[in-house]
């Protein structure tokens, strides 16, 4: 029996044992699996590439993760993928190549916990996204909210017109039976008086007007005042004609100015390079917005305007020049044909800011002509704005063209600008 009892000590002191290292070696996994911290590095080293629920440079982190679950295989793709490519996996040639073999960035600095935490990370992520109903679905068995429909709407609007018309005709109905009984009773009615005579006289509020109408005077002077009144309102619209200020026109796609200028302080030429070097400031092109919006807002829809007309598939990451179609802009600054503007002797020569003219355009949502554009405001800034001659080449050249005017040299009109393409070509 002793004997009996000592084996059982001995095997229970095993079983112990055992299961100790089983609690330890899960605690260790548990702890190398830390999705806290797989987001922190997931953030700072893998967002530039990759998105856990859609395809960027890279593929969509969580359903790739969620079919691929040899971990030893992705901690050595992370870490060194180059190393496998070379040494022909056949896994890590399939990405090489289905990627058009542009490399990953190699991550040999992340430990094989650090990995692990990332891959937790993402697959807890996407495990949540998919558990998730999509934003607007509707929760099965659930009631859905509707608003009345437009039968009912019309129905209610021709019911308060149709009582709105019989209360109208019931106050003349009424309005007329008092007057009859009235009558009847020999009772003044109130914009009647009744003489001695017995003969119905108007109201004196009527007389009064009678006698207004009747002076010369006053009625020469009221149509002096409207004549004076009518003549400035149509000066004041012939003045206002073609003057479009205010004018904001619904673009095809929605662009802020006051976020991309205002809070994000992106200046002007970035996208309006024509400005500091031509007559015109152009519309930027849509490859312009590309060099951010292939990777930033990825999923807005009116990025994917952008994609649709530039016929750029974002998950495959190429052009289809047949699909592609150019965005309708509505412009909104508009001068006559016979007026001329170069937006560079402005800018570049005068150093004038783009906001002097098209006001704060940091702080439009929506761009809208924030000046009159008439000539008289054109003079009046010509009128206030003083040259700055210091230091400027255009202003040298003209100084020393003058000089030699005075000196009897010969100077031709190719020396003051005269072979320039905009002295000819609007």
């Amino acid at each position: 029996m002793r004997s009996f009892s000592l084996i059982l000590k001995q095997f229970s002191r095993s079983v112990l044992l055992i299961a100790g290292f089983a609690f330890w070696s899960l605690s260790t996994a548990y702890a190398q699996t830390d999705a806290a911290k797989g987001e922190a590095i997931f953030k700072s080293k893998c967002t530039t590439c990759h998105k856990i629920d859609t395809r960027l440079i890279g593929p969509a982190l969580g359903p790739q993760l969620t079919e691929e679950t040899d971990d030893k295989y992705l901690v050595q793709w992370i870490q060194n993928n180059q190393a496998l490519i070379a040494a022909k996996n056949p896994k890590a040639l399939k990405i090489y190549n289905e990627y058009n073999q542009s490399g990953m960035t190699v991550f040999a600095d992340l430990s094989d916990a650090d990995v692990g935490n990332i891959l937790t990370y993402v697959r807890t992520t996407w495990k949540d996204m998919k558990s998730q109903p999509a934003a607007g679905a509707a929760t099965p068995g659930a009631k859905v909210e509707s608003g009345p429909s437009d039968m009912v709407v019309f129905g209610l609007i021709g019911i308060i017109v149709i009582a709105f018309i019989v209360i109208l005709v019931l106050n003349r109905v009424v309005g007329s039976l008092e007057r009859i009984l009235l009558k009847n009773k020999d009772l003044v009615i109130e914009d009647e008086v009744v003489t001695a005579e017995g003969a119905v006289a108007v109201d004196a509020k009527k007389e009064f007007i009678t006698k207004i109408l009747k002076n010369k005077k006053l009625v020469f002077f009221i149509l002096v005042a409207g004549t004076v009144a009518m003549c400035s309102w149509g000066w004041v619209s012939l003045w206002n004609t073609n003057v479009h200020q205010g004018y904001q026109p619904v673009q095809p796609i929605k662009y802020s100015h006051e976020l991309h200028a205002g809070i994000m302080k992106i200046d002007c030429q970035y996208c309006h390079t024509g400005a500091y070097k031509s007559k015109n400031a152009s519309i930027p092109s849509l490859n312009v917005c590309m060099n951010c919006h292939k990777v930033v807002k990825t999923e807005s829809e009116e990025i994917h305007k952008i994609y649709d007309a530039l016929g750029y598939d974002p998950k495959t990451q190429k052009y289809d020049s047949t699909a592609a179609k150019p965005i309708q802009w509505v412009r909104v600054h508009n001068l006559p044909d016979l007026a001329y503007f170069n937006h560079s002797q402005h800018v570049k020569v005068g150093g004038i800011k783009c906001q002097q003219c098209h006001g704060p355009v940091q702080e439009m949502k929506e761009v809208y002509q924030y000046s009159p554009l008439t000539m008289k405001w054109c003079i009046q800034c010509h009128k206030r704005t003083e040259v700055n001659g210091k230091g400027n080449a255009y202003y040298d050249s003209i100084l020393a063209a003058h000089d030699k005017i005075k000196k009897g040299e010969k100077v031709t009109a190719a020396v003051l600008g005269g072979i320039e393409c905009g002295k000819c070509h609007y």
